[in-house]
């Protein structure tokens, strides 16, 4: 559902980009088919988009509607700048990209004067660089996504105890942050059991076509199971 509805307003973004476009052009970008545009169209002319369209020629929005500006509070546009240079201080290069195009468009919505006081702000701000600095991760957003979409993931994990690798198919839950290292906690088939990877010990990386049921998962419960196991009895 989550996923039609950011295509529905991606499309929608996409009308106001042209004056008319193709069904196909929209079934080419998202790699759906035109069945799968047709019902996205009508579920946007239900929801009161004002779409016409030409057979044959293809859709467009009548004239006069446009969506809303999107705009930022200064508080906002701070924190995502504060935010970006985290991420840029913990080596996530797989965030990285993204998160930087994202900061762009905030930026690009500002009024002139916020934009100055954005870019006096971005100069201002470092994080500070740690005595031990955070391994790059070149997975984290892949993770992310597998995670969201309910993919079993294939990795090649070297253990820093046994100092051996192996090979292991993961049902990925969730991932968190501790003593300047991601940590993936999954459910391993190899084990069977639920299992913590460090982020840094992936050397080798797929996500499968294989999908799995997402079981409740709450990390707030998972640490305190954790907890009452290294208590003593």
């Amino acid at each position: 559902m989550t996923k039609r509805l950011s295509r529905l307003i991606a499309i929608l973004t996409q009308l106001q980009s042209k004056r008319i476009v193709k069904a196909q052009e929209i079934a080419d970008r998202f790699g759906i088919s035109l069945r799968t545009v047709y019902r996205d169209m009508q579920a946007l002319t239900e929801a009161g988009i004002p779409i016409g369209s030409e057979a044959g020629v293809g859709y467009f929005l009548i004239d006069g509607y446009s969506l809303p500006p999107v705009s930022f509070t200064e508080a906002e546009a701070n924190a995502l700048i504060t935010a970006g240079k985290l991420i840029e201080q913990r080596g996530e290069k797989s965030l990285s990209a993204g998160f930087n195009e994202a900061l762009l468009k905030v930026r690009s919505v500002l009024r002139g004067s916020e934009k100055d006081d954005a870019e006096f702000l971005n100069s201002r701000i470092s994080a500070s660089v740690p005595l031990n600095p955070a391994t790059k991760n070149h997975y984290l957003s892949d993770i992310q996504s597998a995670i969201v979409n309910n993919r079993i993931i294939q990795i090649t994990y070297h253990s820093i105890y046994k100092d051996e690798k192996s090979s292991r198919k993961l049902e990925p839950l969730g991932i968190y942050f501790t003593d300047e290292n991601w940590i993936l906690v999954a459910y391993c088939r190899l084990r069977q059991d639920l299992r913590e990877f460090r982020l840094d010990r992936i050397t080798g990386f797929l996500i499968t076509a294989e999908r799995f049921n997402q079981p409740d998962f709450v990390f707030r419960d998972y640490f305190e199971k954790q907890i009452n196991k290294s208590k003593p009895c």
